[in-house]
């Protein structure tokens, strides 16, 4: 059974730092592209962040450009989001899949508040 299990989020005042995790179980994601995901309330879910399978390659939108970095480690199955200089815009829950996604890949997110 495949699973993605995501971590590291939280409460964070603006300008803040977070680093989140997408722990991949059930089958190695190592050839796959794979991306960042958030839904904030009351929107749809967007793309934030892609990696290409050899990490060579990335992706931001462009809210996220310059203070986002996506990175991945293939022998850990394991694929980071590393958040700097947060914005209250910021606030939503934060989701991996391979991309394109894969529906029955979402796992439960984690939750990203950023609020003073």
């Amino acid at each position: 059974q495949v699973q993605l299990v995501e971590s590291g989020g939280g409460l964070v005042q603006p300008g803040g730092s977070l680093r989140l995790s997408c722990a991949a179980s059930g089958r190695t994601f190592s050839r796959d592209a794979m991306g960042w995901f958030r839904q904030a309330p009351g929107k749809e879910r967007e793309l934030v962040a892609v990696i290409t399978w050899s990490g060579r390659n990335t992706y931001y939108a462009d809210s996220v450009k310059g203070r986002f970095t996506i990175s991945r480690d293939n022998a850990k199955n394991t694929v980071y989001l590393q958040m700097n200089s947060l914005k209250p815009e910021d606030t939503a829950v934060y989701y991996c899949n391979t991309n394109p996604a894969i529906d029955t890949y979402w796992g439960q997110g984690t939750q990203v508040t950023v609020s003073s």
